[in-house]
């Protein structure tokens, strides 16, 4: 599947994600890197590996309207087939949603439906839970609310910071979202109603 990968950040999912592409483990073709950042790190990754990059600032447009129509049109002339949100941190649009039509997937830092939005690790010391982790879901029209694919735990110690949950749960990150992708772009999912099955 011709796939696309939206990032703001670092971009360590990122670098997962290429590093199992390219070693051959995801029926997948990365054909390029978006963002809203135009100093993400991410970005500097991609190109290192040769994928290339397309900056989409906020600054640049009047509104997150316009922003979305060029990112539509990016991914149709790319006419990529997968969105994988790679800590991506604008929401997009269920106008964008629709009219994308692809598969879009991202991976949040807890066990959803626990601690949508930003700040989920804090969330998850401030309340009080012995286990967090991570899900990748589809991406629908809510926040962090879509059809859930994988989740991965993460036990949560006593003596915890927001810094130090947050690389535990990274670990589990990077080792699911590429069994996620991978389960998507083999077509070995069926959704029924909000539940997501792995065809055996």
């Amino acid at each position: 599947m011709k796939t696309a990968v939206l990032v703001s950040g670092r971009g360590s999912n990122l670098q997962t994600l290429v590093k199992e592409w390219k070693s051959g483990h995801m029926p997948i073709e990365i054909i390029g890197v978006g963002s809203d950042q135009p100093d993400a790190l991410a970005l500097e990754y991609a190109q290192s590996e040769g994928i290339p990059v397309v900056v989409f600032p906020m600054a640049g447009y009047p509104d997150r309207a316009s922003q979305e129509e060029d990112l539509l049109s990016w991914l149709k002339e790319c006419r990529v087939e997968l969105l994988l949100l790679a800590g991506y941190m604008k929401i997009l649009s269920g106008n964008f949603i629709e009219k994308a039509n692809i598969p879009i997937l991202n991976i949040h830092p807890s066990l959803l439906p626990a601690f949508p939005g930003m700040h989920a690790q804090r969330q998850a010391l401030e309340y009080g839970v012995k286990y967090s982790g991570c899900t990748v879901h589809f991406v629908d029209k809510g926040l962090d609310s879509g059809p859930i694919i994988l989740q991965g735990a993460v036990p949560v110690l006593d003596d915890d910071t927001e810094d130090s949950l947050s690389q535990r749960i990274l670990k589990e990150e990077h080792r699911i979202y590429p069994l996620a992708v991978n389960l998507v772009a083999s077509n070995k999912l069926a959704i029924k109603g909000h539940r997501v099955f792995i065809k055996q």
